[in-house]
């Protein structure tokens, strides 16, 4: 237990007199010990993360975190920008390397398609 002197009397610090000697020092009473990791990004980098997410909906993780770099002047990753979208309800889009179809195939389902236009699925 730590003890501090004051005036010439001794006082413990114990973990009930952390609010009032937070109190003291800030003169603010709902001061709140933060735990955890600490924070790379504001409110209002995240605010601006999302935003764009949503202007610019083909954009990677990769690309959001260089640009937000960018803006911020200091390095976040791209991990750090998916769990912020993550946070928000948004997902950025994963680069997917997708086949062409050959003409044969294209011609395949174009065919399945006129022959299944009239088709109405009936629910009971």
């Amino acid at each position: 237990m730590r003890h501090l002197l004051l005036s010439g009397l001794l006082f413990a610090c114990k973990p009930t007199y952390r609010p009032w000697n937070h109190y003291q020092r800030d003169q603010n009473a709902s001061r709140m010990l933060e735990s955890g990791r600490r924070r790379i990004t504001t409110t209002a980098n995240d605010g601006y993360m999302l935003q764009c997410t949503r202007r610019r909906r083909t954009l990677i993780e990769r690309q959001l975190a260089s640009q937000l770099s960018a803006a911020a002047g200091r390095p976040i990753s791209h991990q750090t920008v998916s769990r912020t979208l993550h946070e928000g309800g948004l997902f950025a889009r994963r680069p997917v390397v997708c086949v062409p179809l050959s003409p044969a195939h294209v011609r395949a389902r174009l065919h399945w398609v006129h022959e299944h236009r009239n088709y109405i699925v009936y629910r009971l």
